[in-house]
């Protein structure tokens, strides 16, 4: 069952590695095709729009200048490459979303929510003196909008849909009825989730979605991508890797976006 389709890299159009080190790295490992999904947001919240310029993630206004690299890239390497997305996912952001969508014709668009009423899921920090009850809502706030993100069908990925279980302090507090509510929403919709390896080798050590979230979804037919969410050309290979171990374990096989 080995992947050869890796549709969640990062260049240093985002928070990764130059391309064509990413790109060498990619065909050593062996895979056909891979995509550059950088982050990216396109709200006009003002401390988003700060933050974003800050940390230097500025796809919303840099996409042209990577896609010409990416067309010239396309010729000096053995393998199939996508000019695509990972954008951040707000309800209140859908109308800004599909038109720079529709303006900027991505081969494809992951969507991801990283963040719930500005505050970033991954961090420790904000969730470290909260009660029980807080975090509980914190985590259900989170499925409701990565529902929402599903049943906007304005994104071919959604990408690691267990977040939540990254970050310690909100570990746990995902519920199988969370796992009920997503995975019908995916079997309803044309959005495919992914294999995400982003911690599977790191301090989290498992893949998203985790295995008990991986079977309701499989219960209704749902399949997936595979994405190593690798920032750094040594990640490519190790999560190759491991995906194909996943994969094989599961008896599974990662969909195809593209012929």
């Amino acid at each position: 069952m080995s992947v050869v389709h890796d549709y969640h890299v990062h260049s240093n159009y985002s928070d990764g590695t130059q391309m064509p080190r990413m790109l060498a790295a990619a065909e050593e490992a062996g895979l056909r095709a891979v995509g550059f999904a950088d982050h990216c947001n396109v709200s006009d919240r003002e401390s988003l729009r700060t933050g974003k310029r800050e940390y230097g993630i500025n796809l919303d206004r840099t996409y042209p200048l990577r896609r010409e690299a990416i067309e010239s890239l396309r010729d000096q390497y053995d393998l199939r490459v996508f000019d695509a997305v990972e954008l951040d996912y707000d309800p209140q952001d859908e109308s800004e979303i599909a038109a720079f969508l529709d303006e900027a014709d991505f081969d494809y668009a992951i969507g991801s929510v990283h963040r719930v009423e500005g505050t970033n899921v991954q961090r420790s920090a904000p969730f470290a003196d909260l009660s029980e009850r807080e975090r509980r809502a914190f985590v259900d706030d989170y499925y409701e909008r990565l529902a929402d993100l599903v049943e906007s069908e304005l994104f071919a990925i959604a990408a690691h849909v267990d977040l939540p279980e990254r970050t310690p302090e909100l570990r746990g507090y995902t519920t199988p009825d969370h796992h009920e509510m997503l995975a019908d929403a995916l079997g309803r919709s044309r959005t495919v989730p992914e294999i995400n390896a982003g911690r599977a080798l790191r301090d989290y050590g498992e893949f998203h979605p985790e295995p008990e979230f991986w079977a309701a979804l499989r219960e209704r037919g749902v399949e997936f991508v595979a994405g190593s969410d690798s920032h750094e050309p040594d990640e490519i290979h190790q999560r190759k890797r491991a995906l194909d171990e996943h994969f094989a374990e599961r008896e599974a096989e990662p969909i195809r976006l593209f012929d």
